[in-house]
């Protein structure tokens, strides 16, 4: 009985992939799908949030486009404590939260001259009566407190400095840290323009609630007794007297 030996074939042996796993974050990189079927997801992944009207899910929706488009960065944050960490964190979160939104609508001069430069626009603002003329000025007083804050927190004159930025024109403010007067956009002191706009919608309609409010609550802060340290331990200042034992030494 004649055998024939023919070669089988070896199967074939898998591609690992980068596999990076912590605490709360699990990541899969440099995956291998089908270029075309991932360019078709992209794209309905686009069309999704155009059509919806869900913030929460345009959010998602924009994380997982940016996962399935683009690279994906993973930045390690360390301190010598926790609480360290938990800053350090909280600073990258709020800058990433810039960036997204400075992406999203644009970016404009910062140090509060884009809100300056808005002073202009209420002067056309017609008003009905002097309630309205009243929230009118409000607003502009509102609209000259960041760049006033930012002078005052540097140690000069707040109302000196907002009038010598009004003065000027274009993307023209204040520079606190060098304190001089640059071209903000040029020295990089940007705001993004969705941070601004919704400070100033948000801080209107809080605003408006209280004004139509017939009661707030609040809570009146407590006074700091002087010392800062605990009542009963104030008497052991007392103990100085015992420097009187050095009579003892009669003995």
């Amino acid at each position: 009985m004649a055998c024939t030996i023919c070669p089988v074939p070896s199967p074939p042996v898998p591609s690992l992939l980068p596999i990076t796993t912590g605490d709360s974050l699990h990541s899969v990189s440099q995956g291998k799908g089908d270029a075309k079927e991932v360019e078709r997801r992209v794209q309905t992944i686009k069309d999704e949030i155009e059509h919806t009207t869900s913030e929460y899910e345009k959010e998602k929706l924009q994380e997982r486009l940016a996962k399935m488009s683009n690279g994906v960065a993973v930045l390690k944050v360390g301190g010598s404590s926790e609480v360290e960490v938990n800053e350090k964190k909280d600073r990258i979160t709020d800058a990433l939260n810039a960036t997204r939104a400075a992406v999203a609508e644009g970016t404009v001069p910062g140090g509060g001259v884009a809100l300056l430069r808005c002073l202009s626009v209420l002067d056309s603002v017609k008003v009905e009566n002097e309630d309205q003329k009243v929230g009118v000025d409000i607003i502009r007083k509102a609209l000259r407190m960041p760049c006033m804050t930012i002078a005052k927190n540097a140690g000069v004159d707040g109302a000196v400095i907002v009038e010598k930025v009004l003065n000027m024109e274009g993307s023209m403010g204040y520079d606190a840290l060098h304190n001089k007067f640059v071209d903000m956009a040029k020295a990089g002191i940007i705001d993004p323009t969705k941070v601004v706009r919704s400070a100033l919608i948000d801080a209107s309609g809080v605003a408006s609630l209280l004004t139509t409010a017939e009661c707030v609550v609040t809570e009146i802060p407590k006074e700091e007794k002087e010392g800062g340290a605990p009542g009963g331990m104030g008497g052991m200042g007392g103990m100085g007297g015992m420097g009187g034992m050095g009579g003892m030494g009669g003995f």
